[in-house]
């Protein structure tokens, strides 16, 4: 006979090998191109699959994938980011997915909104830029 917990911490083990497989995409809410290619290029170095979504109702729906990140540009106006994110926080099957925003440097008042929606992380554009390899590379599971 065979110990239950064995059978029990083999169902964790499948379960977290999934988690991480799953674990290694990453949406884009994001409409600058140019930033784009950069996002495309750190994603791959770090072994992220990344896909660009540009409506607010796309987002919700690939959310429900669960993706380790999301990423907003909160100046995106026509994907809603504010609202995106309350709904993603506000949403049990989704509030545990980290949520990153990044704007200019000087919006201030954005970025507590953003704060308040439940994003995880608001980082001027600049900052996020810089600190893009060592982000992605956590949200892989590499480091």
């Amino acid at each position: 006979r065979v110990p239950s917990h064995s059978i029990s911490e083999t169902r964790v083990t499948r379960h977290i090998s999934m988690q991480q497989q799953e674990a290694k995409r990453v949406l884009a809410v994001v409409s600058d191109l140019f930033f784009s290619v950069k996002l495309t290029d750190a994603a791959k170095r770090a072994g992220l699959a990344l896909e660009f979504v540009k409506e607010s109702k796309e987002v919700l729906a690939k959310a429900q994938q669960q993706p380790s990140l999301i990423i907003f540009d909160l100046n995106f106006e026509a994907a809603q980011p504010l609202k995106v994110i309350s709904k993603l926080k506000g949403d049990s099957e989704t509030k545990g997915i980290s949520l990153i925003g990044y704007l200019s440097h000087a919006q201030g008042e954005l970025k507590m909104q953003a704060q308040e929606a439940g994003c995880n992380m608001v980082l001027a554009r600049s900052q996020f830029s810089q600190n893009m390899p060592q982000i992605f590379r956590r949200h892989s599971g590499l480091g």
